[in-house]
């Protein structure tokens, strides 16, 4: 193992006790994937299966966004990557479309409220990853969380620290998606260990009019993250 990697900040057992809150279970994920490749784990691990979801039902006008975002889709219909915005949020390039996809609401830097569209679920996935980048917004990232043992079997949000973990967005693609439920698979660049690929599914469930992280009974993401060789089968899409 060369000296730059037994020096990674992945290493830091400090770290990833630090991050291991509800805010960043997501990036969490991630770190705990390299800390086991750089440690000599599989290489070579297979990709994440596609989830089984449930059949959709549809919420129709009972459940609009909360914000008043226009857009409704009941099958995904996101086979490019979108033409938007990013901005800088934490340390991750964050996509944003005010009138579109979504962040709808920020509220002194922090983003909610997303299109209940394919598009929109992608953009809440990358946009939840960006704001728990930056430790001040972890106090209130369980609102981005869809209530139920998932939310409160995570250890409470607390004072994350600083760190130098970077990640960026590489490409995705929707593994599953309705009009009750997501599944984004994410590929993020690792920018502080070498540039490596990770793929990390997240889920979301449309609650209260907005796109919901969640986390199973055991507050943890339901899939794990898994190293990629590639960005064969993902749509490249990225801020930086």
């Amino acid at each position: 193992m060369s000296t730059a990697d037994s020096q990674n900040p992945f290493r830091s057992r400090g770290f990833i006790a630090a991050a291991i809150v509800v805010g960043v279970i997501v990036l969490a994920a991630i770190v705990v994937l390299v800390t086991s490749l750089l440690g000599g784990g599989n290489n070579n691990a297979d990709p994440t299966p596609a989830p089984t979801t449930s059949a959709s039902t549809d919420p129709g006008s009972a459940d609009p966004s909360v914000c008043g975002l226009e857009g409704f889709e009941k099958t995904s219909s996101l086979n490019t990557a979108p033409d938007n915005e990013w901005e800088l949020v934490g340390t991750v390039a964050a996509p944003t479309d005010a009138n579109g996809a979504g962040p709808g609401t920020v509220d002194d830097g922090f983003r909610s409220c997303y299109a209940h569209t394919a598009e929109g679920s992608l953009f809440a996935a990358v946009n939840y990853v960006a704001l728990a980048s930056d430790s001040r917004n972890v106090p209130r990232l369980p609102e981005l969380v869809e209530p139920g043992p998932g939310r409160d079997a995570a250890p409470a949000a607390g004072g994350g620290g600083s760190s130098s973990t970077r990640v960026q967005v590489a490409g995705f693609k929707i593994n599953s998606y309705s009009a009750d439920e997501a599944v984004v698979d994410i590929a993020w660049t690792v920018t502080s260990s070498g540039s490596a690929l990770v793929s990390m599914p997240v889920v979301l469930h449309w609650v209260d009019g907005d796109w919901k992280i969640v986390l199973d009974d055991n507050g943890q993401p339901p899939f794990a993250a898994s190293p990629l060789e590639n960005l064969g089968g993902y749509i490249p899409w990225a801020g930086v």
